[in-house]
Order: C-alpha cells, then sequence, then structure tokens
C-alpha cells in the first residue's frame, strides 16, 4: 500500500521541485502534531493538510516547497503524527493527523528510539520521501498488545509483524 493523503488525488511531485531558498517561515510543527503559525495554532484543517502536502525533509531541514518557493520551517520532532492503527491482510495500517495512510513494511519501516536519559521508547513509521509520523501513546500501547515475544541473541524482545516484515519495539517487559 502506498501512502497518500484520503480521498486526495495524490501528492504533488514535491521531490522534482528544485526552487531557490527563500528563507523562513513562522510556521512551527510541535511534537504533539500541532502546527503553529507566529505562535498561534493553525485552526484550518484544510489548510494544514495542504501544508502537509508541499512539505519536504531536505538535508539542511524542512520546508515547505512549491515549483518556485522553498521556504525553512521548524519541526520539533516528526512532522506527523500517527494517530490510528488497524491490521488490514496482514498489514498494519497508519492513520496521521494530517489523513495520510501508510502500511508499515519494507517501504515504509517501523521503529522505536529509546530515550537516551529516561530510556522512554518513541516510536515512528515511515510515512515518504524522509518523512516520519511518531505514534501517539495510543496507537504505541496497541502495537505493544498485539506484539509477540521472540527470542534474539539479546534476549526476548516484542515485535510485531505487517507487510511481511517484522518490527522491533524492545526488550520484553520494558515496551
Amino acid at each position: 500500500m502506498v501512502a497518500a493523503a484520503e480521498g486526495a488525488r495524490g501528492l504533488p511531485p514535491v521531490h522534482l521541485w528544485t526552487p531557490t531558498h527563500c528563507g523562513e517561515i513562522d510556521i512551527r510543527i510541535r511534537r504533539d502534531g500541532v502546527w503553529l503559525h507566529e505562535g498561534s495554532p493553525i485552526g484550518r484543517e484544510a489548510l494544514v493538510r495542504l501544508f502537509s502536502t508541499v512539505l519536504r525533509k531536505d538535508p539542511d531541514g524542512f520546508h515547505l516547497v512549491t515549483p518556485v518557493e522553498k521556504l525553512r520551517i521548524v519541526v520539533e520532532d516528526a512532522p506527523f503524527v500517527a494517530v490510528r492503527v488497524d491490521r488490514q491482510d496482514g498489514a498494519l495500517v497508519f492513520l496521521t493527523n494530517v489523513g495520510d495512510r501508510v502500511a508499515a513494511g519494507t517501504d515504509h519501516p517501523l521503529r522505536v528510539v529509546a530515550d537516551p536519559r529516561t530510556g522512554e521508547p518513541a516510536p515512528y513509521v515511515h510515512v515518504r520521501a524522509g518523512l516520519d509520523a511518531r505514534l501517539s501513546r495510543q496507537v504505541f500501547y496497541e502495537l505493544v498488545e498485539m506484539a509477540e515475544a521472540r527470542e534474539t541473541p539479546s534476549g526476548p524482545r516484542l515485535a510485531v509483524a505487517s507487510g511481511g516484515a517484522w518490527f522491533d519495539l524492545g526488550a520484553a517487559g520494558t515496551a
């Protein structure tokens, strides 16, 4: 399954656009997925969805791009939040806060990064072109409930299967 905006005709070809960097725009995507403009939440859901379709991650950061403009924005963690997960035909299908649906698999891997100080897990699913969605706490708890304990050389681990691949969630008893 290819990542696509729910109900949309498709995503613009931002990977083909090579506009000149125009500067920065005061847009910030908070860790909780809220988009801010000049410090205030963008209240129009349709506008956030539109911006999300022209978001691109380049080596120098995140940008909103059009064929003629490239504006840097700030992303605190991941640009999207996975707010729902469903099991469909052997795949875990995630819905993001901006309407993208993505099936975890080899093209859209799940990964869990442990905070080096606290050990707290930070789970992500790859959505498209270097853009990830952080799994909401509820969605991660659902994955842990679906997980199976698997024996590995480093001890028992929790993992989930999706799209023919297995994804490690963490040590059994700590995820």
